[in-house]
């Protein structure tokens, strides 16, 4: 089935992936499967979670800050920085508009 270009374009901006690739479209079409395979679970008579620890007493903690002041040590793992922000994700290329791009099994 057919992507429109729209829906691929938006797929990327949320996903923060460019799906021109074989390797994006491979990843793209795992992801429907995946998706398709959760559609069909029967869910009748299960409660929503409040968290995945709820059978947990959960506590809270004193939040004592015990290093600090790093931050040109951790700056140095980044691949890309601006000042002294990390560029997220590494490596992220702007994605074409959409008037450039064509259907999703057009480039596959």
């Amino acid at each position: 089935e057919r992507v429109p270009a729209a829906v691929l374009e938006h797929l990327e901006r949320l996903a923060l992936v460019a799906f021109g690739d074989a390797e994006g479209v491979r990843r793209l079409r795992e992801a429907v499967r995946f998706a398709e395979r959760l559609r069909h679970v029967d869910t009748d008579g299960v409660e929503p979670m409040d968290s995945v620890l709820e059978d947990r007493c959960l506590y809270l903690r004193e939040d004592d800050v015990t290093e600090g002041n790093c931050t040109k040590e951790l700056l140095k793992n980044a691949r890309e920085k601006i000042e002294e922000y990390f560029v997220a994700p590494p490596g992220n290329i702007p994605l074409p508009k959409l008037e450039e791009r064509e259907t999703f099994e057009q480039q596959s």
